[in-house]
């Protein structure tokens, strides 16, 4: 894969494919949270190299998900379960829509914000300005 865009960058557009989808109506998602998470599946899934979430700030469980994608992501071509992927996409067409309005995201990102620390959000803000493309 020839890609020159980083990891974070290149799992970002798929979360917005994913937010975009929602938005179409081609299905909704239960929060704001498992829309972001679906995109971040699919982005390990298709091989970008997104490592899964540190110990402590996820349950075990997803972390453990987080990596079985990022495995499969390595192995592409592998046949999905239909019955698995229609059951899934049935579910998730009879979920909200309107969670993934700007509203909604904005209050995501608050929240997100809220719970990092002064120090991070000023790292976090120092490296944006800094890896910024002219």
């Amino acid at each position: 894969m020839a890609n020159k865009k980083s990891p974070s960058t290149q799992a970002g557009e798929f979360v917005h494919e994913e937010i975009e989808h929602i938005r179409e109506g081609k299905h909704g998602a239960r929060s704001t949270e498992q829309a972001i998470a679906i995109g971040l599946s699919k982005a390990r899934r298709a091989g970008v190299k997104l490592r899964p979430p540190k110990r402590g700030t996820v349950s075990e469980e997803v972390r453990e998900q987080a990596e079985r994608d990022l495995e499969r992501g390595k192995h592409p071509g592998k046949a999905v379960n239909p019955n698995r992927s229609r059951a899934m996409k049935k579910k998730l067409r009879g979920e909200k829509h309107q969670i993934v309005s700007s509203a909604a995201l904005s209050r995501h990102a608050k929240a997100s914000a809220r719970r990092r620390t002064a120090a991070e959000r000023s790292a976090s803000a120092k490296k944006a300005a800094r890896t910024k493309a002219s």
